[in-house]
C-alpha cells in the first residue's frame, strides 16, 4: 500500500453497511424531528416521510448501479464528477460535505443535551458543549483509527436504539387514540410536500454506504442490497413512529415538546420507557455524528483525489488504510461548529436542514449521472447492478422531478442557504479548482451522436513522450479512411495487474493514472480535428486485452508504439506484439517514433503485402503534406531477380490502391541504406523478414504493417 496512493482497505460487510446506512437515519429521523413535522403537516407527518422515503428510495436505486459500477470512496460526489465535470463535481462535493458536517455537529449538541438535561448539577452551555466535544473527539479518534473499528462501535449503537424503537412501536400501538389523528392533514397538501422537504435529511444514511463504497467488501452484492433495503425498513419504520406518535399526543403537545418521542413513550411505559428513549437518543446522535463523520471526511478525501481541493487530503495512513488527513481536517471543522454552543442553535439546525435542499440537488445530478453513463459507457464503468427496464429509464426521470419539486416547497430561507453552498461550489470551481481538474466528464460523448458508418482506429497508448505523436498518425490514418468512413480513434490503456488484491481499493489509483493518459489522448485529438472516445481497462494479459478491445470496438487498424527492436531472424521482439501481429481482426501497425513524421517511404520486395505498405505511407503523408515514395527493393539475395517499379504499381493498383498519390521507383538491395537516410520514416511490411534486417541501422522512425487479409 502506498501512502501517496490513496487506497482504502475492504473491511466492511453487510452488517456494518447496513448499520451505517442506518445509523444517520435513525438517530437523525426519529428523536429529533418526530415533533416540528407533526407541527407542519399534523399526522399526515407519517405521508411526508413516506414521500420522503421514496425520493431516497429513487435515489438509491440509481446509487447502486453508479456504485457497483465505480465502487470507491467518494459517493454521489464521484459520480457527478465523472458524468458531469468539475463544475458540477464542486458544487455537489461542497454541498454534500458542508451538509454533513453541519449534520454532525447538531448530532453532537444533541447528545451533550441528552446527558444534560435529566441531571440537574449539569445545567448550561459549558457543559453541554464540552460533552459535545468530548463525543466528538471520540468518534474522529476511532475513525482515523479504522473503518472496522468505527462500524464495530456502529454495530452495538445501532442494535441498542434499534431495540428501544422497536419497542415503542410495538407497545405504542396500542394506544393510538384515532381522536388525535383528525384532522389528518390540517395543512393540506402543499403542507405535506413542504414537511417532506424537513424530513428528508433523515434519509441520507443509505448515501453514506456509496460514500464508503471503496471500503466495502463484495460490493457488488453488498451495495445495491444494503442500499435499498436500509431506505424501506428505515421509511416504513418511521411512518410507524409518526403514526405512533400523533396518534398517543396530541399535534400540539407533540408539537411543543423538546423530547417528543420520550414524552410519547411516558404515555404508556412510563419513566422506565423515558429513561429507554433517552439512552436511545444518547447512542442515536452519537451514531449519526459517527456516520457522518465517516461519510464528509470520504468526501472530500475523493475531492483530493479530483483536483478539486488540495491533494494534501487525499492520502491513506500507511497504517491504518484510512483518510487520515480528511478525517482530522472534517473534525477540525466540525468543533469549530460545536464550539458555537446552543447561542446559535437556530442556525445550525437551519444549516441541517439545508444539508437536505444540498441533497436534494445532487440527487437529481446523480439521476442525470446515471443516464450519462449509459449513454457514454465508459470502459471504467462496469456495474454488477443494473436498473432493468421499464426502472430505466423511469427511476432517473421520476427521481429528477420527485426531488425538484420538494425542493420547490421548501421555505424561502431554506432554498437561500441552499443556494449559497451551490453558489460556494461555483465560484470554488472558478477561482481554484477549474485549472487543477483533469478531465472534463461524460457529459459532451454522452449527448454525441453514434456514428452510422466509422472508420475506426484503435491506438494503445502508454507513453507519456510518443502519445501525442501516436495520435497524430493514428488521426491521419482516420482522415485519410473518411471514405470508408467516419474518422474515430479509440485511445486505450491497459495497466498490466498480475494478482490484484480484492481487499485494497486501488481502482482509485489505477482511475487516475488511465484518466491522465487518455485525457492528454482527447486533447491531441481535438487539436487534429478527429473524434476520439477512450478505453481504460486493468488486466493481467496487456496483448488480449488490446485484442478483446479491437474485437469490441470493430476496428479497422490498430497502431501501436514499438521500441523497434528486430531480432536477428527479423522477428519483432515481444510476446504482446508477436499475439497482436498474429491474431488481430484488422490492419496492424507498429511505429518507433524517433522524431517528426516528415517524408515516408515504403518498401517492398516480390513477397511482401504492397497494398498495405502503400496505403500506410500515403497515410502518413498526409501528416505533413508531402508525397510519399513507394521502393521496390531488389532482393537482398545476389541472383535473385528484382521487382521492378513497374510490377509494383500493377501490384499495387489491383489492390484498389490509387497510385497517383504517391512516387514509384527502384532501387538496389546495396543502394538501399543510402537511399533511406533521405527519409524521416521508413515503412515495411511485416511479413517482409529480409527487409526486416536491414532496418537495425535506420535512425528515423519505423512503421511494421500488415493488412487484415493475412
Amino acid at each position: 500500500m502506498s501512502v501517496d496512493g490513496g487506497e482504502l482497505e475492504r473491511t466492511l460487510g453487510f452488517l456494518e453497511a447496513m448499520t451505517l446506512g442506518g445509523g444517520t437515519m435513525i438517530g437523525a429521523g426519529i428523536f429529533i424531528l418526530p415533533g416540528i413535522a407533526a407541527q407542519n403537516a399534523g399526522p399526515a407527518s407519517s405521508i411526508s416521510y413516506a414521500i420522503a422515503g421514496f425520493v431516497a428510495l429513487l435515489a438509491a436505486l440509481s446509487l447502486s448501479e453508479l456504485a457497483t459500477g465505480m465502487p470507491i470512496a467518494g459517493g454521489s460526489y464521484h459520480y457527478v464528477n465523472r458524468a458531469l465535470g468539475g463544475l458540477f463535481g464542486s458544487i455537489v462535493g461542497w454541498g454534500m460535505w458542508t451538509g454533513l458536517m453541519f449534520a454532525s455537529a447538531f448530532y453532537m449538541i444533541g447528545f451533550g443535551q441528552y446527558i444534560v438535561e435529566p441531571v440537574p448539577f449539569l445545567d448550561g452551555r459549558v457543559f453541554i458543549v464540552a460533552l459535545g466535544l468530548f463525543g466528538l473527539a471520540l468518534l474522529v479518534g476511532v475513525n482515523y483509527y479504522g473503518t472496522e473499528e468505527s462500524s464495530s462501535l456502529q454495530n452495538v449503537m445501532i442494535g441498542a436504539e434499534t431495540a428501544v424503537i422497536l419497542v415503542f412501536v410495538a407497545v405504542g400501538v396500542f394506544f393510538i387514540d384515532p381522536v388525535n389523528l383528525e384532522p389528518f392533514a390540517p395543512t393540506g397538501a402543499t403542507g405535506v410536500v413542504a414537511t417532506t422537504g424537513i424530513v428528508f435529511i433523515s434519509f441520507l444514511g443509505f448515501e453514506i454506504i456509496a460514500t464508503v463504497a471503496g471500503e466495502i467488501k463484495n460490493p457488488s452484492r453488498i451495495i445495491p442490497l444494503s442500499m435499498i433495503l436500509s431506505v424501506v425498513l428505515v421509511t416504513l419504520l418511521y411512518v410507524l413512529v409518526m403514526l405512533v406518535s400523533t396518534g398517543v399526543l396530541p399535534v400540539d403537545a407533540l408539537a411543543a415538546s423538546p423530547i417528543p418521542v420520550a414524552d410519547v413513550i411516558t404515555v404508556y411505559l412510563g419513566p422506565i420507557g423515558a429513561v429507554a428513549i433517552v439512552f436511545a437518543a444518547i447512542v442515536a446522535a452519537i451514531s449519526s455524528s459517527n456516520s457522518s463523520v465517516l461519510a464528509a471526511s470520504r468526501v472530500v478525501y475523493a475531492m483530493g483525489r479530483d483536483g478539486i481541493v488540495s491533494e494534501w487530503l487525499n492520502t491513506s495512513h500507511p497504517r491504518f488504510f484510512t483518510p487520515h488527513r480528511a478525517i482530522l481536517v472534517t473534525g477540525g471543522v466540525i468543533a469549530l461548529l460545536v464550539s458555537v454552543g446552543l447561542g446559535v442553535d437556530a442556525i445550525i439546525s437551519l444549516l441541517a436542514e439545508a444539508a437536505s435542499f444540498s441533497f436534494l440537488v445532487a440527487y437529481s445530478l446523480v439521476h442525470v449521472s446515471l443516464v450519462v453513463f449509459r449513454r457514454a459507457d465508459p470502459d471504467e464503468y462496469d456495474p454488477s447492478f443494473t436498473l432493468p427496464n421499464p426502472l430505466y429509464p423511469a427511476v432517473p426521470i421520476l427521481g429528477v422531478v420527485l426531488s425538484l419539486a420538494v425542493v420547490s416547497q421548501m421555505a424561502p430561507v431554506i432554498v437561500l442557504v441552499g443556494t449559497g453552498i451551490v453558489a460556494l461550489g461555483v465560484v470554488w470551481y472558478a477561482v481554484y479548482a477549474r485549472s487543477r481538474v483533469v478531465g472534463e466528464g461524460l457529459l459532451r460523448e454522452a449527448l454525441r451522436p453514434e456514428l452510422a458508418n466509422p472508420y475506426r482506429v484503435v491506438v494503445p497508448v502508454a507513453n507519456p513522450e510518443t502519445q501525442r505523436r501516436l495520435i497524430r498518425l493514428a488521426a491521419a490514418s482516420a482522415h485519410a479512411n473518411a471514405d470508408a468512413g467516419d474518422p474515430e480513434l479509440v485511445a486505450v490503456n491497459v495497466v498490466h495487474v498480475e494478482h490484484p488484491s480484492p481487499l485494497q481499493n486501488v481502482e482509485s489509483d489505477r482511475l487516475d493514472h488511465q484518466r491522465d493518459l487518455l485525457a492528454a489522448a482527447k486533447q491531441f485529438a481535438e487539436e487534429m480535428d478527429v473524434r476520439l472516445r477512450t478505453r481504460a481497462v486493468v488486466a493481467p494479459d496487456t496483448g488480449a486485452a488490446i485484442l478483446d478491445v479491437l474485437e469490441e470496438e470493430d476496428a479497422d487498424e490498430v497502431l501501436v508504439g514499438w521500441d523497434g527492436t528486430v531480432d536477428t531472424d527479423g522477428a519483432v521482439v515481444g510476446p504482446m506484439l508477436e499475439g497482436l501481429v498474429e491474431h488481430a481482426p484488422c490492419d496492424v501497425v507498429l511505429v518507433a517514433l524517433r522524431g517528426d513524421v516528415g517524408t515516408p517511404v515504403g518498401l517492398v520486395t516480390p513477397d511482401a503485402d504492397a497494398s498495405a505498405v502503400a496505403r500506410r505511407i500515403v497515410e502518413f503523408a498526409t501528416v505533413d503534406g508531402v508525397v510519399p515514395t513507394l521502393l521496390a527493393v531488389e532482393s537482398m539475395d545476389a541472383g535473385e531477380s528484382s521487382d521492378d517499379a513497374a510490377a509494383v504499381t500493377e501490384r499495387v493498383a489491383a489492390a484498389g490502391v490509387d497510385t497517383d498519390d504517391f512516387e514509384v521507383t527502384a532501387v538496389a538491395g546495396d543502394a538501399l541504406q543510402e537511399t533511406l537516410a533521405r527519409y524521416e520514416t521508413v515503412c515495411v511490411a511485416l511479413d517482409d523478414g529480409a527487409l526486416l534486417e536491414t532496418l537495425g541501422d535506420t535512425s528515423g522512425n519505423v512503421a511494421l504493417v500488415t493488412g487484415n487479409d493475412r
